[in-house]
């Protein structure tokens, strides 16, 4: 180390400052968005009161909620999404945008439009062509699908979109505002 320190020019009080500045640097992490749910468990099958009602479920959106959003957040988008689904692009359950900053948490059928629970957000059209919440209803057959349910910290207070907007339209707009994002996953087939 003696040698660095005569070839850097730094000595030991530079060497003392820069290790310290390296440590501080590792040690100081921002707080991470996180997603959590009381309906779901990441990793675990679906409960039937989150299936669409074509596969015998309730069709209610799972209770929500998130925390850790960085600085500078002014609004979130809410996703969940299907990558397992036999269309060559997955299948869309719900697209959720422009929820205020300090929400933090949306309960349990919240994507039923006739609720009215978040009335200050946009739920765009899913891919079973209507706007709000379609839970999974994957084929027979098919083995367990994942299902993703995703939140973003975004940098605007609102996406330029309504409700008709596809899915992808909207998923462009997510990512080219995007802060943060936090994911929690479920799986269900039958």
């Amino acid at each position: 180390m003696s040698q660095w320190l005569k070839k850097s020019g730094r000595g030991v009080a530079g060497w003392i400052c820069a290790a310290t500045l390296s440590l501080t640097g590792v040690n100081a992490t921002a707080e991470e968005l996180t997603l959590s749910s009381s309906s779901l468990q990441a990793g675990k099958k679906m409960p039937m009161a989150h299936v669409y009602g074509a596969c015998g479920g309730e069709n209610l959106s799972p209770q929500l909620s998130w925390s850790g959003a960085p600085e500078g957040t002014k609004s979130f988008a809410i996703t969940a999404y299907d990558p397992d689904a036999p269309t060559g692009s997955g299948w869309w359950h719900w697209v959720v945008f422009n929820i205020p900053a300090d929400t933090t948490s949306l309960p349990e059928g919240a994507g039923d439009l006739k609720n009215g629970l978040i009335p200050e957000a946009v739920q765009g059209r899913n891919d079973y062509g209507s706007p709000g919440y379609g839970g999974a209803c994957p084929p027979k057959g098919h083995g367990d699908h994942r299902y993703r349910f995703r939140v973003y910290a975004l940098k605007v207070e609102s996406l330029p979109l309504d409700e008709d907007a596809s899915p992808a339209k909207v998923g462009f707009n997510i990512n080219a505002n995007k802060l943060a994002e936090a994911e929690l996953q479920v799986v269900w087939g039958h």
